[in-house]
């Protein structure tokens, strides 16, 4: 029975559901986001926090674009630090802890109010697809939605499997169950389906922690927002706190590793690298005799804590005896149980840069379905697949983010040119041009691509252009103003820095590590509009100003690589001169330009040469034969 016909159906309310679904619909194109239970909107299955390394760059970036994660998180913030500040501006990157179920009570409000977006409780079972093409979607009751386009942003829920100890049973994260359909839906549509795992922590009593021996985390005095748009006092309304594993649990660990089913073979899916279970920490970091674990509140209105560094997917027993060994924990009240879980996920060779498949017209994907880990990176590919879906539903041209404008396009770029072994991370080292992709500058990066795009709402872009008005003019000043040896030298001095012996600019002397932008305002006066992201941006771009001029030649350069398009139908296998293994992987992967092809593993520059003198002849082939 056909109930209804929607432009773009979004299966999944996580976080890469939610922004592509609200992007969608804001493109004005009638949108449908389905999910398994309308409790599981913007739900925070594992760590309750937004942001953190490299991801407080993907969620400013999410913002600057028009998108709801950052101004969701700083609504709903319990706790903000920014991470790495003993580290250059390329790495400094915002964290902030939230309040789990106002998060979600938020993200379900805000959803239930776009325009253009219907939401619907449903478990999707099947996806009509007909000669290669998109053409509705079917629930477990039956029901049948038309559909141009749709999106899988199914999470951790496809196939998902939960495991404990010697216990394993068909769920999603949270106790919800697991959509199981769809995968059998996806696999006689050819396509190509992996297994990955990821894990959680227990969740314990706070009652039952012994605090008053561990060390205290503070939130940052001055704080940051993640959006650009909030404004007002944010504050920090709780600490966390610091505990160690030790000697005695990792011998209760080793003791019971047997009865793990990671190490028994049990667990399939191939686990993230970069976010190990404790038992994989404990047998393959031997040599040490500790591992940090950070203690932090769920929420302002429930005692549960969560256990950061943690996860783990061995018998509740044992991980009662091991967590009992841990100083603070002795005592301490498991609420819900560690656990691991497998779930489905596809190659995500298999798509384009838009997220769409290649085989299949008008299907996308987005989040852990396309092999990656964490809220951050599956918000930003949410918010990509739902731009290029509404794009392909108004017979527009689709969106590409290169690498070199954002962590976005990193992240997608390295996805669907690299592939992935195990859920992918995002991290700030991924990025060759990090010092130009700051999480300060994001709203310059992005926001006149989100406006094209239509995506930035008129406020947004107002407030925008107002924020590069106030930076430009105090820019201007600061290389304007002139300040004399002794109105800096005592300064300069108490520093331990050379004193002047001439006059120099406002500008000038900030490029010294040891002047600060204010130590310069404290003598010429300082413009009290300023807020502290226009302040931060100011004195990031002052002090590195010749170091990201030489990352941009950089990025020119590389962009003459990417306006060399190789087209779809480019035959590889007749080019002399490339390597067999390259012309396979090129053929794989069918890259979309010269640049991407030389990001291709196993593609050497020697390949690139030949391709490139190859793609000339061809280019001049067709033209003789037009």
């Amino acid at each position: 029975m056909t109930l209804g016909c929607y432009d773009v159906v979004v299966i999944g309310a996580g976080h890469a559901g939610i922004e592509a679904a609200v992007a969608s619909a804001r493109l004005g194109v009638k949108t449908g986001l389905f999910t398994l239970t309308l409790d599981g909107i913007g739900n925070m299955p594992c760590n309750p926090a937004i942001g953190g390394t490299a991801k407080g760059h993907l969620v400013r970036e999410i913002d600057a674009l028009g998108g709801v994660m950052g101004e969701a998180a700083d609504a709903t913030f319990i706790q903000s630090r920014m991470l790495n500040k003993g580290k250059g501006p390329a790495v400094h990157s915002l964290r902030v802890q939230s309040d789990r179920k106002r998060y979600h009570m938020y993200m379900k409000q805000y959803v239930e109010k776009v325009e253009n977006l219907e939401v619907k409780q449903a478990e999707i079972v099947d996806i009509d697809i007909k000669d290669g093409q998109v053409y509705g979607v079917t629930t477990h009751l039956g029901a049948y939605y038309e559909a141009k386009c749709v999106i899988i942003a199914t999470g951790t829920y496809l196939g998902g499997k939960i495991f404990v100890g010697d216990a394993d049973y068909a769920s999603g994260p949270d106790g919800h169950h697991a959509a199981n359909k769809l995968t059998e839906s996806l696999r006689k549509a050819g396509v190509e389906l992996h297994r990955f795992k990821t894990g959680t922590p227990a969740r314990v009593n706070r009652r039952s922690i012994d605090f008053s021996a561990l060390p205290v985390q503070e939130g940052d005095a001055d704080i940051q927002p993640l959006s650009f748009m909030t404004e007002g006092e944010l504050k920090n309304q709780v600490v966390c706190h610091i505990t160690y594993t030790n000697l005695d649990t990792h011998a209760v660990i080793q003791k019971n590793i047997h009865r793990s089913p990671l190490y028994g073979g049990k667990i399939e899916g191939i686990g993230p690298r970069y976010c190990p279970s404790i038992e994989d920490k404990v047998m393959r970091f031997a040599d040490k005799d500790k591992h940090q674990i950070f203690i932090e509140p769920c929420g302002l209105d429930t005692d549960e804590m969560y256990l950061q560094g943690m996860s783990s997917s061995l018998p509740e027993d044992v991980q009662n005896d091991f967590y009992h060994t841990i100083k603070g924990l002795e005592k301490v009240e498991i609420m819900r149980p560690a656990y691991a879980i497998e779930y489905d996920c596809c190659n995500p060779l298999n798509l384009y840069p838009t997220l769409e498949d290649k085989k299949i017209s008008g299907l996308f994907g987005a989040g852990q379905f396309n092999g990656s880990s964490g809220y951050e990176e599956a918000a930003a590919q949410g918010l990509v697949a739902g731009i290029n879906a509404a794009k392909k539903v108004l017979g527009q041209k689709q969106y590409t983010f290169p690498r070199q404008n954002s962590y976005i396009g990193t992240l997608i770029d390295d996805l669907v040119t690299k592939g992935v072994s195990d859920p992918y991370r995002m991290m700030t080292s991924r990025s060759e041009y990090r010092l130009f992709l700051r999480q300060d500058n994001a709203d310059e990066r992005l926001t006149p691509i989100g406006r094209e795009i239509g995506l930035v709402s008129d406020e947004y872009w107002n407030a925008y252009n107002e924020r590069q008005r106030k930076k430009e003019a105090e820019i201007a000043r600061l290389n304007n103003t002139t300040i004399k040896p002794a109105q800096i030298n005592p300064l300069l001095e108490k520093k331990g820095t050379t004193p002047l012996t001439a006059s120099i600019t406002a500008a000038e002397i900030m490029k010294r590590p040891q002047v600060s932008y204010s130590d310069v305002t404290g003598i010429i006066g300082e413009d009290e509009s300023l807020n502290p992201l226009i302040i931060n941006s100011i004195e990031t771009e002052i002090k590195y100003n010749g170091y990201i001029k030489r990352q941009q030649s950089q990025i020119n350069a590389v962009k003459r690589l990417e306006n060399t398009p190789i087209p779809e139908d480019f035959v590889y296998e007749t080019i002399d001169g490339i390597r067999l293994e390259a012309r396979e992987k090129l053929a794989k992967v069918s890259p979309q330009n010269l640049g991407q092809a030389g990001r291709i593993s196993g593609v050497s520059p020697a390949d690139i040469g030949v391709l490139s003198i190859a793609l000339t002849l061809h280019k001049k082939q067709r033209e003789n034969e037009e």
